[in-house]
C-alpha cells in the first residue's frame, strides 16, 4: 500500500522536461533487463533493493521469464547541460497474445524504444510492434541489444532495422542491457529524439485511464496519463464513460514504489485512488475530468480486443461459483482483454465461457485465478468462434461446440494472416508445416539472403493449438510468428463428441476439420482410457460424429475376488457366486456414474497440442 505522507521533492516538472516512452520488442530480446539498467541510471531503485526483472512484479512473470503486464515507472535523468528530465517508462510484453497491453502502452506515450536482438535480428513481433508505433504517430528510437554476445552481428541487424523503419543504419543505437554498455547514449537519445508531451495546464482536466487493478483495502487503483489540466488530491472528479463522480483520495507516481504527490500535471503518468469498491464503475480507456470544470470531449479510448480462443472455466467445487465470478470481475479490471459469460455443462455444472487472445493468455489467466484467488478450476477444451449459416440465411456465432446447431447450411471458419520469419535454410520445413495446417501462401520475400518472410492465410484453429511449439522445434527456435484476424471462410467441419458409458460429456466435445475427425477421436479415446479409473463395471469410451461412432476403447471393470472364501467344495457353488456378481454388475452399469478425474480434462488440451 502506498505511504500516506506527501513528497514535496516530487513536484511537477515543466512539460518540456518530460519524456513518456515505452520499450517494445519481440519475446526475449531484453526489454525487462534494459528496464533494470534504466532504473539503475535513473536512481529509481537503490543498489541494495535492486533485483533482476524489477518491473516484473508477478510471480508468474518471474518464474516464466516473460513480461505479462505492462508496468509504468518514473525515472530522472540529468542531461550534460544540467537540466533534469523526468522520464516515464512503460515496460511492455513481447508475446503475440499480449499485443493489447502493448497498444495501450503506446497510447500513453510519445515515443517507443524498439529493441532488437543482435543475434536473432528482426523478427515477427518486431515488425508488428514497429508498425503499431508508427501508426500511433510515435517517435521510434531503434536499438540493437545484446552486442556483448559472441555471435552478435550489430551491423547486420542495424541494416535490417533501418530497412523496416526507413532510417539510416547510423541512427540505430547499440547497447548491452546486461552490462549496461550504451545505456547512457540511449538516455540521451530518448531526451533528444522523443518529443515532450503536449497539453495545457490551464485547460480542463483530461486524463486517460490506461490500466487498473483491485486493492482489497483501497478499492480500484487506476493508472492514468494526464493530457490536459491538473489533478490534485481532494478534487471532485467525473469519469466521462460511466458518469461516476468520486473524490480523488490520493494521487501519486510510481518510482516503482507508489509515492503520493500533491498534484499531477500535463504529460505526467501516475496513479489515482478514489475509494470506489464497485469494479464496474471504472473502466480502462475512460477519461477522467473534474466535476466543477468538466471537459466536453473525451480522449480516444482503446479498441475492444477481439477474443480469439474460448474455453469454459468451472470450479471443481460447485459451491465456489460465486467466488469464481468475483475473481473474474477483479481480474478483468487488471486484464481488459479477458471476456466471460455464464454457461452450464451437464458434466461440470455452472461455470463461465471465457474469451482469450491465445492459449498462453488462457494459461496465464487460469494460473492467476488459482494462485491469486485460491480457486481449483477445470478448463474445457479450447475452441475458436465459428459462424454458422442457418437454413433461413441468418448467421449465428458459435463459441462452444455444444452450441453448434444440428440443422445448418454451412459453417464459416475464422482465418488469420500469419507472418513467419525464418532462416532461409528452414524455408522448406516451414512451408511444409504450414501446408499440413491447411495454410495458403500469400507472399514470400527475402529480407536478407539468410532470412525469409512468409505470409500465409491459415485457419485460426490450426494456429492457436500447438502450432507455435511445432514451428519452434522444427526450426531450432529461430523462426518467429505473428498473426492478425483475416475474415471468415466456409469449411467442412464436424463436431466430435465423446461418450462415457453411452452418455455424452459436453466438456470433451470439439469442432475439427472432417478429415481430421477420426485421428482426433482416436487419440482422445486412447488417452482417456489410461486416465479414467476402473469402475465396478465396464466403461465404454466412444468418439462419435453425429450418430456414427468413429473410435472406441473400453475401461475394463475392477473385479472383486468373490471366490476368496471358497476353500474347495462343489464347483457349482463357485459358478453361482460368479453369476451373482455378473448380475450385480449389470444393474450397477444401468445406474452407475463414471468418475472422471481432472487430468482427463487436461488431456484434451494435450491432444490439441499434439
Amino acid at each position: 500500500m502506498p505511504a500516506r505522507s506527501l513528497s514535496p521533492e516530487l513536484s511537477l516538472p515543466p512539460t518540456a522536461l518530460i519524456r513518456n516512452f515505452c520499450i517494445v520488442a519481440h519475446i526475449d530480446h531484453g526489454k525487462s533487463t534494459l528496464a533494470d539498467r534504466l532504473l539503475e541510471r535513473g536512481a529509481a531503485v537503490s543498489r541494495r533493493d535492486m533485483r533482476e526483472q524489477m518491473l516484473d512484479s508477478m510471480d508468474l512473470e518471474r518464474e516464466r521469464g516473460i513480461t505479462i503486464k505492462a508496468q509504468a515507472v518514473r525515472l530522472h535523468h540529468r542531461a550534460p547541460g544540467g537540466a533534469e528530465y523526468t522520464l516515464n517508462l512503460i515496460d511492455t510484453p513481447g508475446h503475440v497474445d499480449f499485443t493489447y497491453e502493448v497498444s495501450r502502452s503506446l497510447a500513453a506515450s510519445e515515443g517507443a524504444v524498439l529493441l532488437v536482438d543482435a543475434v536473432q535480428g528482426v523478427e515477427a513481433q518486431t515488425l508488428a510492434n514497429a508498425f503499431l508505433a508508427v501508426e500511433g504517430g510515435l517517435e521510434v528510437v531503434p536499438v540493437v541489444n545484446k552486442i556483448d554476445l559472441p555471435a552478435a552481428d550489430a551491423d547486420r541487424v542495424a541494416v535490417e532495422i533501418a530497412a523496416v523503419l526507413g532510417v539510416s543504419p547510423g541512427e540505430v543505437l547499440r547497447v548491452s542491457s546486461k552490462s549496461g554498455a550504451g545505456v547512457d547514449e540511449l538516455l540521451a537519445a530518448i531526451v533528444e529524439r522523443i518529443p515532450p508531451p503536449r497539453g495545457e495546464d490551464s485547460d480542463p482536466l483530461r486524463a486517460l485511464v490506461f490500466d487498473s487493478y483491485y486493492d482489497t483495502y483501497r478499492g480500484v487503483v487506476c493508472y492514468l496519463r494526464v493530457r490536459d489540466g491538473r489533478i490534485s488530491t481532494g478534487d471532485r472528479l467525473r469519469f466521462l464513460a460511466t458518469g461516476e463522480s468520486p473524490a480523488a483520495d490520493e494521487v501519486g507516481v510510481l518510482t516503482p514504489r507508489a509515492v503520493p504527490v500533491a498534484t499531477l500535471g500535463p504529460g505526467e503518468v501516475g496513479y489515482l485512488i478514489t475509494g470506489v469498491k464497485e469494479i464496474d464503475r471504472i473502466r480502462v480507456g475512460d477519461t477522467v475530468t473534474r466535476a466543477d470544470r468538466p471537459a466536453t470531449v473525451s480522449l480516444p479510448g482503446y479498441r475492444e480486443p477481439k477474443p480469439m480462443v474460448f474455453s469454459g472455466l468451472y470450479p471443481s467445487d460447485g459451491d465456489q461459483f460465486e467466488r469464481l465470478r468475483e475473481a473474474l470481475e477483479k481480474l478483468r479490471l487488471n486484464d481488459a482483454s479477458l471476456s466471460y459469460e455464464p454457461e452450464t455443462s451437464r458434466a461440470l455444472g455452472f461455470g463461465f465461457r471465457c474469451g482469450f487472445l491465445g492459449l498462453l493468455h488462457m494459461e496465464i489467466v487460469r494460473e492467476r485465478l488459482e494462485r491469486e484467488y485460491d480457486l481449483d478450476l477445470v478448463a474445457t477444451a479450447p475452441s475458436v468462434a465459428y459462424r454458422v449459416v442457418l437454413p433461413d440465411g441468418r448467421e449465428q456465432e458459435v463459441r462452444s461446440p455444444q452450441d453448434l446447431p444440428e440443422v445448418r447450411r454451412e459453417i464459416l471458419e475464422p482465418y488469420v494472416r500469419a507472418l513467419v520469419i525464418t532462416p532461409s535454410t528452414y524455408t522448406g520445413t516451414v512451408m511444409e508445416l504450414l501446408r499440413e495446417h491447411r495454410g495458403e501462401l500469400s507472399s514470400m520475400q527475402y529480407l536478407t539472403p539468410e532470412r525469409v518472410e512468409l505470409v500465409y492465410r491459415v485457419p485460426l484453429a490450426e494456429i492457436v493449438f500447438g502450432f507455435f511449439d511445432r514451428l519452434k522445434s522444427s526450426t531450432r527456435g529461430y523462426a518467429s510468428l505473428d498473426y492478425e484476424h483475416d475474415g471468415y471462410r466456409a469449411a467442412d467441419l464436424a463436431r466430435v463428441d465423446i461418450l462415457l458409458n453411452a452418455v455424452p460429456v459436453d466438456a470433451f466435445s470439439a469442432i475439427v476439420h472432417r478429415e481430421a475427425a477420426y485421428s482426433y477421436g482416436r487419440r482422445l479415446v486412447d488417452r482417456l482410457r489410461g486416465l479414467i479409473p476402473r469402475q465396478l463395471f465396464d466403461v465404454p469410451i466412444q468418439a462419435a460424429v453425429g450418430s456414427r461412432v468413429i473410435a472406441r476403447e473400453t475401461v475394463k471393470a475392477r473385479r472383486k475376488d468373490v471366490l476368496a472364501k471358497c476353500y474347495g467344495g462343489d464347483v457349482t457353488r463357485k459358478r453361482k457366486l460368479l453369476e451373482k456378481q455378473k448380475e450385480g454388475k449389470k444393474r450397477m452399469k444401468m445406474v452407475g456414474q463414471v468418475e472422471v478425474p481432472q487430468e482427463a480434462f487436461i488431456a484434451v488440451l494435450r491432444v490439441d497440442a499434439d
